[in-house]
């Protein structure tokens, strides 16, 4: 027997329990892994609300570890037993001791990224992937507007951002966070909490506001956003974390200067093998380099995912959190 978190029913973290099953054999193309450390992600407490739907309940949650291969199905030739792997795509169920997903999804960690690192940066570091290189391919010297910079995901933008030699302005809710943002590359913050957060966009900027604006917040974030962008700029909405934006007109983007708007995802990028180990070999670079450094700033146990998903949502975190089977 092995324990996971499941739940039965959408809502508040009490719905999470912690169960004892028994770990599934792999079916062609699959692989079983065993989970040395487990990704948290706010997607998590979307599919646990029910904002995201379950394929069905009782459900598992996650989407994000690492660990080692301890069983691989039939037709699969580039894992095998005892590789260290990490995976932050496919079926529900990372939140386990054991998870068996199809083995495409499931990449080999160098020697230079521990499991902890990997569980804390592959569905985070493989977004600012496809956010910084791909959604918007930038350059260098382009400045950008990051929400939530002292989160996991933004911890790992502020990094990549001044690697690539980007100006990124980072929204914080504290003075703590600031410093974070700031030491992680941020080049300057803005503490929405009591600054106005365009106009001290308009200020950093000197009137000419911001080339790519990345929102992970969503609703209560979406006129801001659109407000602290250039004319022909493109706005990236990647996340709900205050609720889906909703109820949009497109004609907001012709009156505030003819703007462009994308709503991607990592399975939208990462569609294809091939895709896949580019982004991966990315990040694992970036990683290797350390240009990118993870901040795990939280380790809970499997059994107090709940309390873990809480703390995210209270935004009483910072860096990356995970979970330890």
């Amino acid at each position: 027997m092995a324990k996971r978190i499941q739940f039965a029913r959408t809502g508040g973290s009490e719905v999470l329990e912690l169960v004892d099953v028994t770990p599934a054999d792999p079916a062609s193309g699959e692989v079983r892994v065993r989970n040395e450390a487990i990704g948290l992600n706010f997607i998590d407490i979307y599919f646990r609300t029910g904002l995201y739907p379950a394929p069905g309940l009782p459900s598992g949650l996650g989407t994000e570890g690492a660990g080692v291969v301890d069983a691989v199905g039939e037709g699969v030739s580039h894992l095998k037993e005892g590789d260290r792997v990490a995976y932050a795509q496919g079926p529900l169920g990372a939140y386990a001791e054991y998870h068996v997903l199809p083995a495409e999804k499931v990449v080999v960690l160098p020697n230079s990224v521990d499991a902890e690192t990997a569980a804390a940066s592959m569905l985070k570091g493989l977004t600012v992937q496809y956010l910084l290189r791909q959604t918007a391919p930038l350059k260098g010297g382009e400045t950008i507007l990051w929400h939530a910079a002292a989160g996991g995901v933004g911890s790992i933008a502020c990094q990549w951002a001044r690697a690539l030699g980007v100006k990124l302005i980072g929204t914080v809710s504290s003075e703590e966070k600031a410093k974070l943002a700031k030491a992680n590359g941020a080049w300057e913050t803005i503490d929405y909490t009591r600054e106005d957060v365009v106009e001290r966009v308009r200020e950093l900027t000197n009137g000419e506001m911001c080339d790519v604006v990345y929102d992970s917040v969503g609703k209560d974030t979406w006129i801001t956003s659109l407000d602290c962008l250039k004319p022909r700029s493109l706005m990236v909405s990647f996340g709900n974390a205050s609720g889906p934006v909703e109820g949009v007109n497109l004609g907001i983007l012709n009156q505030k200067g003819s703007l462009f708007v994308t709503r991607p995802s990592l399975n939208g990028y990462a569609d294809t093998r091939e895709r896949l180990e580019m982004m991966c070999r990315d990040l694992f670079d970036m990683l290797g380099s350390g240009k990118v450094k993870v901040d795990i700033g939280q380790r809970f146990a499997l059994a107090d995912a709940g309390k873990a998903q809480d703390a995210l949502a209270g935004r009483q975190t910072t860096g990356s959190t995970i979970l330890l089977p």
